[in-house]
């Protein structure tokens, strides 16, 4: 039976683990993935887990009797379980509010669901303890049956760490793996429940299983139900919804606040952030025609929106595209006509990849953020000299960065730090959103040298309207400056301290986000 107890320690301690990784994925598809969010869950589950130590040590010392422990657990188990389902019309009220940036249901619904948790995990708790007492022959020997035990539940918490995200929710989604992680630890209690007395003391429990099976086979149905919703998946990275509006298909990611990739069958100006990225060759000094393009980057490519852009204003050019997940690169290939043969794929991470990449650009597109996702390790300065050194001479590195009215911090961050690495930065903001484009020049440039290659391309017949469209309005809509603030570095880099302060300020101001 000692063994079978220890056995048991190891799956609550996965089980607990995989349940607090599981619930960051449940949240970030409405929430978000931010660390705010992450600190919530994180929090709430340590002192959910605290006061299960507290109440199984107490409960073990009333009732020293493993019959006792795994009825216990067989409860937490099964009311994990339970989550997915009772969580569903909160979450979906908190997708409404999210997609309104309703600030009372929004809240509402993210501490709502947190209190859901709070029962499994303070059952789970409660297991460790009792483990310990039921180990327990003599206190000479104490110390070791605690350590003993407290290593082999951090060696499952191991595990649990691991098997959400690498392998069962992009391969069965959230809710699904809830299940799984609920079935598994119930049939633990039932078979422990008969090792301590007989299969008459887990007859009792003989439903929990049976029910979860059940509602595995059912399923729980789609996470979201947001208008105009054609599809949704999960991956170990991201919740991927595509939604479509007549005509036009939007990528959005986990919380839904922001469009990552857009596609409309005849029309490639999208009023937003994709096509200025193609501007940043023409302030270098004229004549500068667009034929002098040889090689792009996208960093953060998603569903290829810039890539198909780029091949319309540029021709059949080489593009390297860098996403980290693979399951958006289906999806762009699916839903967003991401098949261009001259577009080459590279399913990795945008710092490594380019910092590893064999090829010198013209262009360098990071559209890889967007608060509160923001990967700081692409704001420092060292990723921007990897970025330098592989420009070609004529190259241009050039960034999306969302602000907010009247906060400039991010901007003025990046600009600082560009401008430690690059002789000329210069600044535009896209009408009517949030996008703030940056563009940092290899050589030194002047906003002249833009109106100057625009005038020669009017009169030219070959030149895509979409290059004039967007080279007038970044010529308009540019910034006479920055102001000088941090250096962001490999080292001091706080871009959650800036971005968590920005969001916060930003919903409490009651402001919505435009569709770009």
């Amino acid at each position: 039976m000692q063994k079978y107890i220890r056995f048991t320690v190891f799956a609550s301690g996965m089980v607990t683990l995989a349940a607090e990784l599981s619930a960051s994925r449940l949240l970030g598809g409405f929430f978000g993935d931010s660390n705010l969010v992450w600190a919530s869950i994180i929090g709430l589950i340590l002192i959910y887990l605290a006061a299960g130590y507290l109440i199984g040590g107490q409960w073990a010392d009333r009732s020293p009797h493993s019959t006792t422990m795994y009825r216990i657990l067989a409860w937490g188990a099964f009311t994990l379980g339970a989550i997915p389902f009772v969580s569903q019309p909160v979450l979906r009220t908190a997708a409404a509010a999210f997609d309104s940036l309703q600030l009372g249901p929004l809240l509402g619904s993210f501490v709502g669901v947190l209190i859901l948790f709070s029962l499994p995990i303070t059952l789970l708790g409660t297991i460790s303890p009792f483990a310990i007492r039921l180990s327990l022959k003599d206190t000479h020997h104490s110390g070791n049956v605690a350590g003993t035990l407290y290593a082999i539940s951090t060696a499952g918490s191991f595990v649990g760490t691991f098997l959400p995200v690498l392998l069962l929710v992009p391969l069965i989604g959230t809710m699904r793996t809830f299940l799984v992680f609920s079935l598994f630890l119930v049939c633990v209690a039932l078979i422990g429940l008969k090792l301590s007395a007989d299969w008459r003391a887990a007859l009792p429990y003989a439903w929990m299983p049976a029910l979860l099976i059940l509602a595995f086979i059912w399923g729980v149905g789609p996470l979201k139900k947001s208008r105009g919703q054609i599809y949704e998946t999960e991956s170990a990275y991201n919740y991927i919804q595509v939604v479509q509006y007549d005509e036009y298909r939007y990528l959005r990611l986990n919380d839904g606040q922001g469009v990552h990739s857009v596609y409309h069958p005849t029309t490639l100006y999208y009023h937003g952030p994709w096509e200025h990225f193609l501007v940043g060759p023409l302030f270098n000094a004229p004549p500068y025609p667009p034929e002098n393009v040889k090689r792009i980057a996208v960093v953060g490519l998603a569903a290829g929106t810039i890539a198909r852009q780029a091949t319309a204003v540029y021709g059949d050019i080489p593009i390297d595209g860098y996403e980290i997940d693979p399951k958006i690169v289906d999806v762009g290939r699916k839903y967003f006509d991401m098949n261009m043969p001259n577009l080459n794929v590279h399913i990795q991470d945008g710092r490594w990849g380019l910092a590893h990449s064999p090829n010198k650009y013209t262009i360098i597109a990071v559209d890889a953020y967007r608060p509160p996702y923001i990967p700081w390790h692409m704001t420092t300065r060292e990723f921007f000299l990897a970025a330098y050194n592989h420009l070609a001479e004529d190259g241009v590195l050039t960034i999306n960065v969302g602000s907010t009215p009247g906060d400039r911090r991010l901007v003025n961050g990046l600009a600082t730090t560009l401008a430690t690495i690059f002789p000329s930065v210069h600044i535009m903001d896209i009408p009517n959103t949030f996008n703030t484009m940056i563009y940092a020049t290899r050589q030194p440039t002047r906003v002249r040298n833009l109106a100057a290659n625009l005038m020669l391309l009017y009169p030219r017949s070959d030149i895509d309207p979409l290059l004039l469209t967007v080279s007038q309005n970044t010529l308009v809509n540019l910034m006479p400056g920055y102001e000088t603030t941090t250096v962001f570095t490999d080292d001091k880099a706080p871009i959650e301290w800036i971005v968590n302060d920005m969001v916060v300020h930003f919903v409490l101001s009651g402001e919505t986000e435009i569709l770009r």
